[in-house]
């Protein structure tokens, strides 16, 4: 498969799991200055390690989580407890992959996880 091919396969899973009008503000926030970034997270982000077969998308997600949550980074947690949604995490899954964060990273990670994913399921009405 050529990058066109996995960029192409990657910008059509992002939007199945974030929605399109999501992917497309991502995408175009910062101008033609990101578009080499965006290029990446399709085509290799998501056109491949997204792709893969061996573990499922609602993995994946509940690593993406812990991971994001565990380094701090808000708004990219915001985007993935979304997505772990769509991907068919429910709340319990997603408290319990951020009480891991508290055991593994520390409270204050998971304190500010736990409140970004309250804010989540609040919004989507979980």
């Amino acid at each position: 498969m050529d990058t066109r091919d996995l960029h192409d396969k990657g910008l059509k899973l992002r939007r199945e799991i974030f929605g399109r009008e999501a992917v497309e503000q991502r995408m175009n926030a910062f101008g033609a200055f990101g578009e080499p970034l965006q290029t990446m997270i399709n085509t290799y982000g998501y056109g491949d390690v997204w792709s893969r077969p061996t573990l499922p998308l609602k993995t994946k997600s509940l690593a993406a989580i812990a991971m994001t949550a565990a380094i701090g980074r808000a708004a990219e947690l915001r985007v993935h407890v979304n997505g772990a949604l769509t991907n068919g995490c429910t709340a319990e899954e997603i408290r319990d992959v951020l009480l891991l964060v508290a055991l593994y990273c520390g409270i204050p990670a998971a304190n500010e996880g736990h409140r970004i994913a309250y804010e989540v399921l609040r919004e989507r009405g979980v």
